[in-house]
């Protein structure tokens, strides 16, 4: 059907995780006249490509915070969602040198003062953990033992199936090609087949296609997309009980898949791939594999003759801080939730409660999230959301 108009109190932009999680989130506030559009189908954009891992070690509180409330429906999404995401809970691992020693024992007292479950281990402790590692480079370790990987693409699939059961309605193939604005108040949004749909707040979760919604309307969100490369290592008999590593040496993060291989990411964002999100390279570049082999070899020597099985890379929504914008907007009724950059998966349940809490109360109902904290008008205030204890080569993620 094309033209025509629509009405409902809730229009959000967007079906991956964040625009899913905000939907069943409002659904299980009672606002359940809620329109999800979504241009492809839900969780085919940047959910899709999500490496999956879960941890709560995150120098910002708030963040840290949003993670640890995460875990509850991680550990519980057969009960809570009525489907499974996934999730492996085989915990999570930080290797530091040296140079991060304070920065990571200071984080971890933030992270406990939060309710996150963590504590610093030793080598023979990682050694049990992670039989064949080279750890003689590492200066110190830290360990959670509810992180561990899921599957991003599946948890939205269930945050949209639950959200429907109650009530939400969730068009795919319908594709936002405006947000509707009158006096300084957004009033819904058209899509490219021209139909209207009314609304008394509108939500835009679209990752990178967030920007240009929002520019048409005088808001600058500060984001790129960023090209990010995955490698996928099928040694054979990698045991997938094994914790999520995060080897802040080589700037690698490793996570076992369930068919016993292996995922290889890269912690090293210093420098950003600035990508067009609708078009661009789908595999590792030579370049990537190199890089990945050479890590590999050193940290796992064990399986130096891994082959390569597959690889593939994702578009991460990237801010100046790298800490995602949840934030009311000046204009009335327009909410934001985009610039993930990379952190999306693992606090997406808190997001839709945070999203849920701005459109319904204007604010955050958790103390330990400050909606301050995620503003937009952050940046414009050079007012960055920073860890304040940094990792030398790979703060941006931390």
């Amino acid at each position: 059907m094309t033209g025509g108009e629509r009405a409902a109190d809730v229009v959000i932009v967007g079906g991956g995780l964040e625009g899913t999680s905000a939907a069943y989130a409002l659904a299980c506030r009672g606002v359940t006249d809620v329109v999800v559009c979504e241009r492809h189908t839900v969780g085919s954009g940047g959910t899709g490509r999500s490496s999956g891992v879960v941890r709560c070690h995150y120098g910002v509180s708030s963040l840290a915070a949003m993670a640890a409330s995460s875990l509850e429906l991680f550990e519980n999404a057969g009960e809570i969602l009525g489907s499974d995401v996934g999730f492996h809970q085989t915990g999570y691992i930080v290797g530091v040198g040296e140079p991060n020693v304070a920065a990571m024992r200071a984080s971890l007292a933030a992270q406990r003062a939060v309710g996150v479950d963590t504590e610093e281990i030793d080598r023979a402790q990682v050694a049990a953990l992670w039989p064949g590692a080279h750890l003689d480079d590492f200066a110190a370790f830290a360990w959670e033992r509810r992180g561990g990987y899921g599957d991003a693409y599946l948890t939205a699939q269930a945050f949209a199936a639950a959200a429907r059961r109650a009530g939400v309605r969730v068009r795919q193939g319908a594709e936002v090609a405006e947000v509707l604005v009158e006096g300084n108040r957004a009033t819904g949004v058209r899509l490219t087949d021209g139909m209207r749909i009314a609304a008394g707040t509108v939500v835009v979760a679209a990752g990178p296609w967030s920007v240009p919604l929002l520019a048409a309307h005088g808001l600058q969100l500060p984001v790129i997309a960023h090209r990010e490369e995955i490698v996928l290592i099928a040694p054979g008999t990698v045991d997938p009980n094994l914790p999520v590593f995060s080897d802040l040496v080589s700037l690698q993060y490793v996570r076992p898949e369930p068919s016993g291989g292996l995922l290889i990411g890269n912690s090293d964002l210093a420098t950003l791939e600035p990508a067009d999100p609708d078009n661009y390279s789908n595999q590792a570049s030579e370049a990537c594999l190199a890089r990945t082999a050479e890590k590999l070899a050193h940290r796992f020597p064990k399986l130096a003759d891994a082959a390569i099985g597959s690889t593939y890379a994702g578009c991460y929504d990237v801010t100046p801080d790298f800490n995602p914008v949840i934030s009311l907007t000046p204009v009335a009724g327009l909410v934001v939730a985009a610039g993930f950059s990379g952190h999306g998966f693992k606090i997406s349940p808190a997001v839709g409660r945070l999203v849920a809490d701005l459109v319904i109360e204007g604010r955050s109902l958790d103390p330990r999230i400050p909606e301050s904290d995620f503003r937009l008008g952050r940046f414009a205030e050079n007012d960055p959301l920073r860890s304040p204890f940094p990792y030398v080569g790979a703060g941006e993620l931390r």
